[in-house]
């Protein structure tokens, strides 16, 4: 009695096919499912103001997307508690401190005027600014100081078993202070890989024209230069007959 044997044949391979386009499918809905939730919950909005406040003040990006989207949510007329406003909840206190020692060239704006995404971005940007400079550059404990205010942080840093040093934290004692810290460090990290993933897309757009410019330059016009040379040609041959035989009917 003979043995049939039984090979894979088209059924597995359309199996194995099958298989390999549905895990295509799912990749491509996962990716464009996280592009939506970053989109989303960490857009890149008034990236004109943020790009001219991080050059002229010495702030990094990053640290001004994450202030707004933790702040704010990008919501331009967003309140607090404690009435604090704007897309970087400035309170009228700290607004007023900072209007002494910088009005960014308008000696009339009013607390009311943290509504409008410049100058909330511009005051926002400078107090980031202060409080950088005013502990040695540390992100963590410059943005405990936004969130609990400068004299609570520089109590914490007078305590040995918050900061070894003096100067910066090793230890931040409140809990929703540390939580929001946690939560600016959190969104810097995807702004950082946002802005970086824009910026190598921006650069392929940029090479990708002048590719296409070289080709046309290259192929397309000296085409186009042969064509319109000869159509040209034809055409005022054909012309020159034509005028020759009207004179000749004449």
């Amino acid at each position: 009695m003979s043995i049939r044997k039984r090979g894979c044949g088209c059924g597995c391979f359309h199996g194995i096919l099958s298989l390999i386009l549905s895990l295509i499918v799912i990749a491509a809905v996962v990716l464009t499912v996280r592009e939506a939730f970053y989109q989303y919950t960490y857009p890149v909005k008034y990236s004109s103001y943020v790009e001219d406040a991080s050059a002229e003040l010495g702030v990094p990006e990053t640290l001004i997307y994450a202030t707004i989207q933790v702040e704010s949510g990008f919501d331009p007329e967003a309140r607090s508690e404690v009435g604090a406003r704007g897309l970087m909840q400035i309170t009228e206190e700290t607004f007023d401190w900072l209007r002494t020692k910088e009005t960014f060239g308008s000696p009339d704006l009013t607390f009311e005027d943290l509504d409008k995404p410049d100058i909330a971005i511009n005051y926002g940007t400078y107090f980031l600014k202060l409080l950088l400079e005013e502990f040695d550059g540390d992100v963590p404990t410059a943005m405990s100081a936004y969130h609990a205010g400068r004299g609570s942080v520089h109590s914490w840093l007078e305590q040995g078993k918050y900061s070894s040093n003096g100067e910066t934290l090793d230890e931040i004692p409140k809990d929703d202070t540390a939580y929001y810290v946690q939560k600016i460090q959190r969104a810097m990290n995807v702004y950082e890989k946002r802005l970086k993933e824009q910026s190598e897309e921006n650069e392929n757009v940029h090479r990708l024209r002048e590719n296409f410019a070289k080709f046309v330059d290259a192929y397309v016009v000296p085409l186009l230069d042969s064509f319109f040379d000869r159509f040209s040609g034809s055409f005022a041959n054909k012309l020159q007959s034509l005028t020759y035989l009207v004179g000749a009917g004449r």
